[in-house]
């Protein structure tokens, strides 16, 4: 039975909501799946055939913390099959919604040195309610610009929840 782990960084939540989408997805084709919080750095990497690493954007980065999991386990990574997924209100956008077309994911690429074999894109959540002053604020001026929802009420999520069982799937073939 193949181990997998999926390493994930998420802000708001809906990072851990597409990795236990994954995890069902990969336990249905007879993988065992363990959820690891990159955030929880003292915990022990657990032992594994694979790694997937879900991140999530905010404020126009990745986590100083997913570029320090992935230096920390980098042999690991180039070792076994591998992959990473970012996860932005950015993907929500056609043309902007794959690894090769993302600026983030592009970003997050030049930043590491590990190539991963499988990646994707998905786009997140919007959610006015549960955001900080600032947050709210600096989110909304990214979506008045990028012609998104800027309704202080508003709560949509943008993921492509087939998009997402594709990938697991893809994931479950390597």
């Amino acid at each position: 039975m193949t181990q997998t782990l999926i390493a994930y960084s998420t802000d708001k939540g809906q990072t851990l909501k597409i990795c236990r989408r994954i995890q069902e997805i990969l336990e249905e084709k007879g993988e065992q799946v363990t959820l690891y919080n990159i955030a929880d750095s003292k915990a022990t990497l657990p032992t594994c055939d694979k790694i997937l690493i879900g991140a999530s954007i905010k404020h126009g980065k990745h986590s100083h913390k997913v570029f320090k999991f992935i230096r920390q386990h980098q042999q690991l990574l180039e070792t076994l099959p591998s992959g990473f997924f970012s996860v932005s209100l950015v993907g929500r956008k056609p043309g902007k919604d794959s690894p090769d077309t993302n600026p983030y994911f592009q970003a997050f690429l030049k930043r590491i040195k590990w190539v991963p074999q499988f990646s994707e894109v998905f786009g997140g959540m919007v959610d006015y309610k549960r955001y900080n002053f600032f947050d709210k604020h600096i989110i909304r001026l990214i979506m008045t610009i990028t012609k998104g929802p800027t309704n202080a009420d508003a709560c949509i999520e943008y993921t492509d929840w087939d998009k997402v069982s594709r990938f697991a799937v893809k994931v479950s073939e390597f």
